[in-house]
């Protein structure tokens, strides 16, 4: 067609083609300008619905003006009538070959999505849906103005649909759950569409992978996306949350509005002295006791980890968890600085007063960005009013933030687990006393929470604390473990048995299922209780062991993200997350981060006896030998410092000084536990008793232990075993687990 004239139009040359036209760049003869003409391919122009799109396209984009849309002049036809369209030509690149090139800078990405919203907040606004937000359907000029083509997809508002019941239109990788489905879509797949190609400026990856396009689109509908953090350690945690809030998958969790998501991406990069105010946060500081009686401790702190507890229930706030807000207990830091420490702008600090059954609770919400109070209040009632007092305070919280809940998140906030005064209290300061670990406290824990249910009767939370109570026995190494494990599960039959739905009976479930070594039906619990309460730090952690143990480093990365964004300063995360870096074969990562859980707080024997490991397995035996006299010294018959002597004695070839080791107390450490008896294979590895290392490498394979990379190939301390023809059974069927594990 080159040279030819086609109304007032000359052909000068071909641009390119698609699944549905071909472009050419033209001279309009009547207003001396350079124009793009988009065809129908002559061999479709019978085909009635391709011609409907076609038009549709046309009707679409001219009825919006704006600077990041492709103008559109004419429709017009062929003297043997094929249908054209008549655009602006630009100079540029379609951004697919800008990614092509490699991931983006940072602020390059983000204005390149601003510019995107511009267009598609222009297009929502006239009820035009684009349906096809992708690299190749955006074009860069040369003045870096983005400029969004072919709404050839586009749905308008009121229009019959063009697509058979059933089936998607769209370009697969960039298709929302609901239109991989098939489903009637909204302005809300652009929303997530355009949150995969601002994942893959940031990466050059896609955020969702398969082999073909049904395992694609089964990703897109199920899984997790990948982790931005495996990828680009520097993009800010605030761009990132933007990104996860485009690609929830339930469309009522994402974005409602482009503009919402203009408005956090701006705040998300935008430089800030203060805390930068990113999506809504919120810190919950420990309340103050005022009491009299300083045992009163435990009414005020289970206050806290309560109002937290509601908050978490709404989806839109982010809430720093209980773990890590505790670290501020008694802390003389300026609020702007715990809020920059954990990355939130809003803190809410309060007191309890607590005489009897008098109460009196102060609460204040401060904007850390610059210090003000926002809102404060005080509430003075009985012990039977703390109910009606705790639901105050954290829908005033919601309201100064101007927050619309949903149904079920309103509904959550009047909830009360446990509806008796007197048996909420001895709920709380069972709590407290299980906090304690030691197993007097624990049995105090067990005596209230039965004080509670002689109250109330049956109750779901209380036979779920109950079974939490049983696994801390069972952690703790009390006798008769089996019989701890048959009571847990007990009481999570009872949990379940009076809300089969229970998010609390789900995460106890799960926490059952990884002991028994059930690390696929583990996984599966925790999704479960997840799906209800998001912002569940603990299932979180239990979630990302599991992904550790099984080998599925994307997975773990990602749900390690979403820990760390609610709970940034429990250490125990930091080793989960060195975990997942070493058992993929990044020793230098994996120590770095066990070193930084390490550093925040160097006084715990259990931090001590991991980055011990660390240093082992990274090849640093020095250092670590000097931990392991340390530890040896503060804890001599600790289980886990003698295994780390055995450790020190195997790599020296001390034989002679293992049979001082209390083997026994060992060997029944790692009957239920993977990870210990893993590392007790790895000892008798190192002095080449390979059928005791194989039978307890067995035992941590029963047990879920399931890595495949770093079993068969990384870990070194089990290089005496590789060549070992029942090494290499264990490693077939690890390899077929590991494969076959769903995430």
């Amino acid at each position: 067609m080159i040279g030819q004239i086609i109304s007032h139009y000359k052909i000068l040359d071909k641009l390119g083609a698609g699944g549905m036209c071909v472009v050419y760049c033209a001279e309009d003869l009547k207003l001396k300008r350079t124009v793009a003409l988009k065809f129908l391919p002559p061999e479709l122009p019978r085909d009635a619905g391709a011609i409907q799109r076609f038009i549709h396209e046309a009707q679409a984009a001219s009825s919006l003006q704006h600077n990041n849309i492709c103008t559109v002049h004419d429709i017009d036809e062929t003297d043997d009538r094929q249908l054209f369209i008549v655009m602006d030509c630009y100079e540029g690149e379609p951004l697919k070959e800008t990614i092509a090139r490699g991931p983006l800078k940072v602020k390059e990405a983000v204005d390149i999505s601003l510019q995107i919203a511009g267009g598609l907040s222009k297009a929502h606004e006239k009820g035009i849906v684009h349906r096809d937000i992708k690299p190749a359907n955006i074009i860069i000029t040369n003045d870096g103005v983005v400029k969004i083509l072919d709404f050839g997809l586009a749905k308008l508002a009121g229009h019959s649909r063009l697509t058979k019941a059933g089936s998607t239109i769209g370009t697969a990788a960039y298709m929302s759950p609901e239109q991989a489905q098939g489903l009637e879509v909204d302005h809300r797949t652009d929303i997530w569409s355009l949150g995969v190609v601002l994942f893959e400026m940031l990466t050059g990856k896609l955020p969702f992978r398969g082999e073909h396009e049904a395992a694609l689109l089964y990703s897109i509908v199920h899984e997790e996306p990948q982790a931005i953090s495996t990828f680009r350690a520097e993009v800010s945690r605030s761009v990132i949350s933007v990104i996860e809030r485009a690609l929830q998958k339930e469309r009522s969790q994402r974005y409602q509005t482009v503009n919402e998501l203009v408005s956090d991406l701006k705040s998300a990069t935008a430089p800030t002295v203060e805390s930068p105010k990113q999506e809504k946060s919120i810190v919950v500081l420990p309340f103050e006791n005022l009491s009299p009686d300083p045992d009163q401790e435990y009414f005020s702190d289970g206050l806290t980890e309560e109002v937290i507890s509601d908050l978490c229930a709404v989806r839109s706030l982010r809430v720093i968890s209980r773990s890590s807000a505790m670290t501020f207990k008694g802390t003389k830091k300026k609020l702007p600085e715990i809020a920059r420490e954990v990355g939130v702008q809003y803190v809410l600090e309060g007191s309890v007063r607590k005489a009897g059954n008098n109460l009196r609770i102060t609460a204040q919400l401060i904007d850390a960005t610059n210090d003000a109070h926002v809102w404060a209040d005080k509430y003075s009632g009985t012990l039977d009013d703390i109910f009606v007092i705790q639901e105050r305070v954290s829908r005033s919280i919601v309201d100064t933030l101007k927050i619309q809940l949903t149904s079920e998140e309103s509904q959550r906030l009047v909830e009360q687990p446990i509806p008796h005064a007197k048996a909420f209290e001895w709920f709380l300061s069972a709590r407290q006393a299980l906090y304690s670990g030691d197993q007097a406290s624990i049995a105090n824990t067990i005596q209230r929470l039965n004080d509670a249910l002689t109250i109330v009767g049956d109750n779901e939370l209380l036979y779920a604390s109950l079974g939490y109570t049983y696994l801390r026995c069972f952690r703790v190494k009390t006798p008769s473990q089996v019989d701890l494990l048959d009571q847990a599960a007990a009481y999570s039959k009872k949990v379940f048995a009076l809300n089969p739905s229970s998010s609390h009976g789900h995460a106890l479930n799960g926490m059952l299922q990884m002991i028994f070594g059930n690390v696929q039906d583990s996984v599966r619990a925790y999704k479960q209780a997840l799906a209800r309460d998001p912002n569940n730090s603990e299932a979180l952690f239990w979630l990302t062991v599991d992904y550790l143990y099984a080998g599925k480093r994307n997975a773990a990365l990602s749900t390690m993200e979403k820990l760390l964004r609610i709970d940034p300063l429990n250490p125990q995360n930091y080793f989960i997350k060195g975990g997942i870096y070493t058992y993929d074969g990044d020793f230098d990562d994996g120590l770095r981060e066990a070193r930084y859980g390490y550093q925040m707080d160097p006084a715990s024997p259990i931090a001590r006896w991991l980055l011990i490991v660390f240093l082992v397995w990274s090849g640093r035996h020095e250092e670590a030998f000097g931990l392991i006299d340390r530890l040896a010294n503060d804890a001599p018959t600790w289980p886990y410092a003698q295994q780390a002597l055995f450790l020190k004695h195997g790599l020296l070839g001390e034989v002679d000084k293992i049979q001082l080791i209390d083997s026994e107390s060992l060997e029944f450490e790692s009957r239920y536990d993977q990870h210990f008896s893993l590392h007790l294979a790895e000892c008798y590895a190192l002095i080449n008793d390979r059928n005791h290392a194989l039978d307890l490498l067995e035992n941590a394979v029963e047990k879920g232990m399931i890595c495949y990379p770093f079993l068969s190939q990384y870990d070194p301390l089990l290089e005496n075993l590789r060549g070992e023809q029942r090494f290499k059974t264990l490693m077939e069927r690890v390899k077929k687990e590991w494969e076959e594990f769903e995430v």
